[in-house]
């Protein structure tokens, strides 16, 4: 006799994605102490700061238990309208870096942001390039993207890199603030044919199905006729 399918009360601890090289997944504690671990090590360089929040410029052991923080809270607030889905990723077992994918009222309009970031002893590999395909695989083929948008500072060539070879376009410029001061903050625009055109990495989704809801990705895409 089959045993039945166990239900878990928080699916999206199962949702798993998968590239060539990484796996990335909300972290228990386990990983989350080695995410904290690994920001204490070090993200940047001090002379500059690629976040429009820095975060980074905290104190040790303030910046990381705000870390944890981030990470737990990103799972209470959560709600169909409005989520943080903050992955973090693995190589061989061990923590990277981290992923997320931001998506505001979803079930309308289907658009989301992402955001990232590698430690320093990971860069320089196209992991950053390998993680976003992951999350765009995730919005665009089972959550019903219609667009994802991206932003970095002018000087950030790491990021706008990731954006251009995955396909996004130039989406205008603003002035954000940077520790402080104005600084000038590029942005970038993929719709969902842009990423058909540069679906390149193999990404294997599962434990999906069951979190849907929690995307507020359970009804029809806007624009498209119900199967």
């Amino acid at each position: 006799m089959s045993q039945p399918r166990r239900v878990s009360h928080w699916p999206l601890y199962d949702l798993r994605l998968r590239t060539e090289r990484l796996e990335l997944r909300l972290p228990d504690t386990a990983l989350l102490e080695e995410m904290v671990d690994l920001v204490g090590r070090g993200i940047h360089p001090e002379a500059t700061m690629p976040f429009g929040v820095p975060w980074t410029d905290l104190p040790s052991p303030q910046r990381e238990r705000e870390a944890v923080q981030h990470v737990l809270r990103s799972i209470a607030e959560w709600t169909p309208k409005s989520w943080v889905y903050l992955a973090v990723v693995t190589r061989d077992g061990r923590v990277v870096g981290a992923q997320d994918l931001k998506g505001v009222d979803f079930g309308a309009c289907r658009m989301v942001r992402t955001g990232s970031w590698l430690g320093r002893e990971h860069q320089g590999q196209g992991l950053g390039q390998e993680m976003r395909a992951a999350v765009l695989e995730l919005a665009f083929a089972h959550l019903g993207a219609l667009e994802a948008q991206s932003a970095a500072f002018h000087d950030n060539a790491a990021s706008q890199g990731v954006s251009l070879r995955l396909g996004y376009e130039p989406n205008g410029s603003w002035l954000a603030p940077r520790r402080g001061r104005p600084d000038l903050m590029l942005g970038f625009r993929l719709t969902r044919e842009g990423w058909l055109r540069h679906r390149r990495h193999q990404v294997t989704v599962t434990g999906v199905e069951d979190c849907l809801e929690l995307f507020g990705a359970g009804g029809p895409v806007p624009g498209q006729p119900p199967e």
